[in-house]
């Protein structure tokens, strides 16, 4: 090699390693403020659930709602929003490690249930079966209680909230199982589940608020409607993710006050406030 193929070989050799340098150097500065951010709150919770709680366009969701509003209550949290439309328990079976252990939570929501219980009856030939047998769901879900419990993480079990028809959920799921006559009739399946989550949560001792319940019960009063609380017939809106963030934030707030609370009876909050492990 000539002298000034050396010079610009070893020209191009110290741009790269600077390049390499300065890469390496951007990366450490980003790690180490990833790291502050996490430090600088004492608390780390993991929302691990479905469409209901993933990110949804503009909506701001409960997740967002807790990232804003718990340092104001003396809680300094880093929220980690782990939904993703479309998934059930067996979905959640999968990435349980990744999006949730991984992160190593303080604190986990769980709420799982609406794609558990659905029975795809707008397919041909349809469905006759829940995508996830009721069985499968509390297995899944004692697995997940299990694990967090032995790892000394706190819970918050959440029952699905329930659903109202709308024209598009009409067209794809208004026949047997489902009842389209019914205000109710979207519900034939879900119900079960929120039942069984219910005494999954009670035979566990975890924490539970009954969302499922909370939504009906507020669609008893005057004037009032669960479609008053939904976007779309499925998830909730912003009246809706507010009722479930509120709760959210008293029940944190009490167990960052009280290591272990006992049952603590509240109005229009349906809880069972086991011991948090």
């Amino acid at each position: 090699m000539d002298e000034m193929g050396k010079r610009n070989r070893s020209s191009f050799e110290g741009q790269c390693d600077m390049k390499s340098k300065n890469w390496i150097g951007s990366f450490i500065v980003l790690l180490t403020l990833f790291t502050c951010l996490r430090a600088a709150a004492d608390t780390t919770i993991v929302a691990f659930g479905d469409s209901t709680t993933a990110s949804r366009g503009t909506l701001k969701i409960y997740a967002d709602i807790l990232r804003a509003e718990l340092p104001g209550h003396g809680v300094k949290a880093e929220v980690i929003n782990a939904g993703v439309g479309g998934h059930n328990t067996d979905h959640a079976m999968a990435r349980f490690e990744k999006d949730v252990i991984a992160n190593n939570p303080d604190i986990v929501i769980i709420q799982f249930g609406i794609n558990d219980a659905a029975v795809d009856v707008w397919k041909r030939p349809p469905a006759t079966k829940s995508r996830v047998s009721v069985e499968a769901y509390e297995k899944n879900l004692q697995h997940f209680i299990k694990v967090l419990k032995k790892k000394k993480v706190k819970i918050i079990l959440m029952t699905p909230n329930p659903l109202r028809w709308n024209k598009k959920m009409l067209e794809l799921y208004g026949e047997a199982p489902y009842l389209p006559g019914d205000e109710g009739g979207f519900n034939v399946k879900l119900k079960g589940y929120a039942a069984k989550l219910r005494e999954l949560a009670k035979s566990s001792d975890t924490p539970l608020i009954d969302i499922y319940g909370v939504f009906e019960e507020f669609g008893k009063g005057e004037g009032q409607s669960v479609d008053d609380l939904l976007l779309d017939g499925i998830h909730p809106n912003d009246k809706g993710q507010r009722i479930v963030a509120d709760h959210l934030i008293e029940m944190i707030t009490r167990s960052k006050a009280l290591p272990t609370p006992s049952p603590v009876a509240t109005k229009g909050l349906r809880t069972h406030s086991g011991q948090w492990e």
